[in-house]
C-alpha cells in the first residue's frame, strides 16, 4: 500500500514537473518570438527615421538683393514658405549692400544656402569660375509645375546651359532694359511712341522743337544703363545673338563687322542732332530718373524696376510707359534682350535639402502673381495672365503680353562665356564698352573712334 501511494506520488510529481517544463519551453518560445518581432519593430522604425531624414528641417540661410524691387515679395514669400515648412527656421540675409556685407562668409566657404543674384557686388559668371554654385542640372529637370510641364520648359527665358548641360542656377526674374516715356504726357502733346529707329529720331527731334528739352537722357555715372538699354539690344537687332554675344565676348572680326559701325552711326547721329541731355556724364541713374519724372526728358533707358524704385518722388498724372528700345530698322522686330536675375544654391550649402524645397516653393503660378503685384517686373514663367489681376500696373501687363506673344518683339539671350579666359575679357570688354559710351555721348569721339578704340581692346586682349 506503501509502495502504491509513493508510485503515484512519483508519477504526480513527474507529470507535474513536465508539465512546468512544457510551461518553460512554451514561455521561451513566446521570448523568442517577441524577440524576433523587436527587430521588425526597430527595423520600421528606422525607416521611418530614413524617411524622416529626408524631411525639411533645419536652418535654411537665404542671401537677396534689395534694390529696386524692394523686399515685400521676399517677405511674403519667406512667410509661406515657413508655413508650409514649420520645421525649417529661417535666416533672411538682405539689403542694398548684402553684397558686400556676405562677401567674407563666401571667400570663407561659409556662404547662405540660397542667393539670389542682383545688384552691385554680384556677378554669376564669377560665383560660377570660382565654384561657389551647386550643379543643380538633374534636380532641376526633375521639378514639375502645377500644370503638369517640367519647370525648365516653363521658362520665358531659358536656364542656361553651360558646357556639359550643367545649369547652375534658374532664372527667377525677367527683367530687361527699354526707352521709358509719359504715356499721358505723351497723349496730351499728341506725341506718338516710336516703334523704329527713324520714328525715335523724329519723335526726339519733334519732343525738342515742341517742348524746349533734350529729349533723351541717361546717366553717366552708370554707363551700363545705355549699353544694356540702348546698345545691347541695337546690336541683336543689326545681326542677331551671334553678332551680339560676339561683341560683348571681344570677337575682333565682330567689332570689325559693319553691323557694329551701323549701330554706332546711329548713336553718333542722337548725338549730332542735340537729342542727348548735356548734363548726363555727371548724373547717378536716381538723377537721371528723376529728371525725366519732372519732364526735363521725354525718354530714359531704365529696366522694369523704374516705376517701384521711383515711387516715392512719382508726379501726379505720370504714366509710366515703356517700349522695347526702337534702334531696329523700319519694318524689322524690336528687339528684347533679358537681363535675368537669377537664384542659385551655394555649392558649400549646409543645408542643400532646405534650399530646393524653397525654390521649388516659389516657381508657381501664386507667386508669380505676387511678384508682378509687389515689384512691377515680371517672373521669368510664360504663360502667367496678369489681365484680369487688378493689382498689377497697366505697363507691365502690356509688357507681359508682348513678351508672351510670339512675334510682336524678337528676344536674344546673351550667353556666360564658358571657361575663366573667356570671361575675363568679357569683364573687361564691358568695362570699355562703359568708358567709351561716355565718350562718344559727349561728343568728343564719332563711331568710327568708338569701333576703332573697341577693335583695339578686343585685339589687346585676345593677343592679336
Amino acid at each position: 500500500m506503501k509502495n502504491t501511494v509513493y508510485k503515484k506520488s512519483w508519477l504526480f510529481l513527474l507529470a507535474a514537473l513536465l508539465l512546468f517544463v512544457l510551461a518553460a519551453c512554451t514561455n521561451d518560445t513566446t521570448s523568442e518570438e517577441s524577440e524576433t518581432e523587436e527587430p521588425e519593430t526597430t527595423t520600421t522604425d528606422e525607416g521611418t527615421e530614413e524617411a524622416g531624414s529626408g524631411e525639411i528641417s533645419g536652418q535654411l540661410e537665404i542671401q537677396y538683393f534689395v534694390g529696386g524691387y524692394g523686399d515685400e515679395w521676399w517677405k511674403t514669400v519667406i512667410e509661406d514658405f515657413k508655413k508650409a515648412y514649420p520645421d525649417v527656421e529661417v535666416i533672411e540675409h538682405a539689403g542694398p549692400d548684402i553684397n558686400t556685407e556676405m562677401n567674407t562668409r563666401w571667400i570663407s566657404n561659409d556662404p547662405p544656402d540660397v542667393v539670389y543674384i542682383d545688384g552691385n557686388g554680384s556677378s554669376e559668371t564669377q560665383m560660377i569660375s570660382e565654384g561657389q554654385l551647386m550643379d543643380i542640372s538633374e534636380w532641376a529637370k526633375s521639378i514639375i509645375m502645377e500644370d503638369g510641364t517640367p519647370l525648365l520648359d516653363s521658362f520665358i527665358s531659358p536656364a542656361e546651359e553651360l558646357e556639359g548641360g550643367k545649369i547652375y542656377s534658374l532664372p527667377l526674374v525677367f527683367d530687361t532694359w527699354g526707352v521709358w516715356y509719359d504715356g499721358n504726357w505723351f497723349e496730351e502733346q499728341g506725341w506718338e511712341a516710336p516703334t523704329d529707329f527713324d520714328s525715335w529720331i523724329q519723335s526726339m527731334k519733334t519732343i525738342k522743337e515742341e517742348a524746349g528739352i533734350a529729349p533723351f537722357n541717361t546717366t553717366g555715372q552708370y554707363a551700363q544703363y545705355f549699353q544694356r538699354g540702348v546698345l545691347y539690344p541695337a546690336f541683336a537687332a543689326a545681326g542677331g545673338e551671334e553678332l551680339l554675344n560676339n561683341l560683348s565676348n571681344g570677337v575682333v572680326e565682330a567689332w570689325e563687322s559693319e553691323e557694329a559701325l551701323e549701330v554706332m552711326k546711329k548713336v553718333e547721329k542722337i548725338v549730332d542732332e542735340g537729342l542727348v541731355d548735356k548734363g548726363f556724364a555727371a548724373y547717378s541713374h536716381t538723377q537721371s530718373q528723376m529728371n525725366f519724372l519732372l519732364h526735363k526728358n521725354a525718354y530714359i533707358p531704365v529696366g522694369f524696376w523704374l516705376p517701384n524704385e521711383m515711387i516715392n518722388d512719382t508726379p501726379e498724372g505720370f504714366e509710366y510707359s515703356f517700349v522695347p528700345t526702337p534702334m531696329n530698322d523700319s519694318g524689322n522686330p524690336m528687339a528684347l534682350i533679358p537681363d535675368i536675375r537669377p537664384v542659385a544654391i551655394a555649392q558649400e550649402a549646409e543645408n542643400p535639402e532646405a534650399a530646393k524645397a524653397f525654390l521649388e516653393f516659389i516657381f508657381t503660378e501664386k507667386y508669380a502673381q505676387a511678384f508682378a503685384e509687389s515689384t512691377g517686373a515680371i517672373m521669368n514663367l510664360k504663360n502667367i495672365d496678369l489681365s484680369t489681376n487688378n493689382n498689377v500696373p497697366s505697363f507691365l501687363k502690356g509688357i507681359n503680353e508682348m513678351i508672351n506673344n510670339p512675334g510682336a518683339i524678337q528676344i536674344y539671350e546673351r550667353n556666360t562665356p564658358v571657361d575663366a579666359k573667356e570671361q575675363e575679357i568679357n569683364v573687361e570688354i564691358t568695362n570699355e564698352i562703359k568708358l567709351q559710351i561716355v565718350e562718344i555721348l559727349m561728343g568728343r569721339i564719332d563711331a568710327e573712334e568708338f569701333v576703332q578704340r573697341m577693335t583695339d581692346k578686343a585685339k589687346e586682349l585676345r593677343g592679336s
